[in-house]
């Protein structure tokens, strides 16, 4: 089997279909009401500003637990006490899903599609993060054959069980499938499953895309 013969192309949604949070700080100030510049953390765009991420990263907490901290910190900004993700995303990105979703993602996504390969999204908080309505209302996940999210099932990335899911939902080798992933330990993972693996760059997401779509050969 070449690369070139992948069947299947498997991706996160934060930060691989969906703009980070970091990326659209100016539309959640306009939407939550905040002074332009009040959210300074900027995560993998520049770490400097942002402690908290790189404890992250060091594997000093989780990425759920990173969320949660930001989730409150906005809530209080807004002079609410928030417990939910889902709240914050809803808040901060309004009705408007669409305008954060990548548009290089809708391209290789479609492009995927059209040729034939099976869609699959594994994610560790889809629901959790985005509510439970948002699958309804981004129609863009119609195209999908199969998502796993750990929002239900309780396996998170990296654990090898999840790649093992998403593989055996698809009904596919894990060889065949192209894994894409912004967090590198989940990258590693999906190395380590049997995949092709695109660890996703933020910096350039347009690069990233490009290399999934060679090793599904588009």
């Amino acid at each position: 089997m070449t690369e070139a013969s992948a069947s299947a192309l498997v991706l996160d949604f934060g930060g691989v279909i969906s703009r980070m949070l970091f990326e659209t700080h100016d539309l959640s100030e306009q939407a939550l009401g905040l002074p332009p510049g009040t959210l300074t953390w900027r995560g993998p765009f520049d770490p400097s500003t942002d402690p908290l991420w790189q404890d992250m990263q060091a594997d000093k907490l989780s990425e759920r637990d990173y969320w949660m901290a930001r989730t409150r910190e906005v809530g209080r900004l807004v002079g609410e006490y928030w417990d939910r993700m889902e709240t914050f995303v809803q808040r901060a990105r309004g009705a408007d899903v669409e305008a954060v979703i990548r548009p290089e993602a809708v391209s290789i996504i479609c492009a995927a599609k059209a040729a034939g390969k099976k869609l699959a999204i594994l994610s560790n908080e889809l629901d959790l993060f985005y509510g439970t309505d948002f699958r309804s209302r981004l129609p863009l996940l119609q195209l999908f054959d199969v998502i796993v999210d750990a929002t239900y099932t309780g396996i998170l990335k990296p654990d090898p069980r999840a790649y093992a899911a998403v593989t055996e939902a698809l009904g596919l080798p894990a060889g065949e499938c192209v894994f894409v992933d912004d967090q590198k330990r989940n990258a590693d993972g999906g190395v380590k499953a049997g995949m092709q693996v695109v660890h996703f760059d933020v910096l350039q997401p347009a690069a990233s895309f490009e290399k999934a779509r060679e090793l599904l050969g588009l």
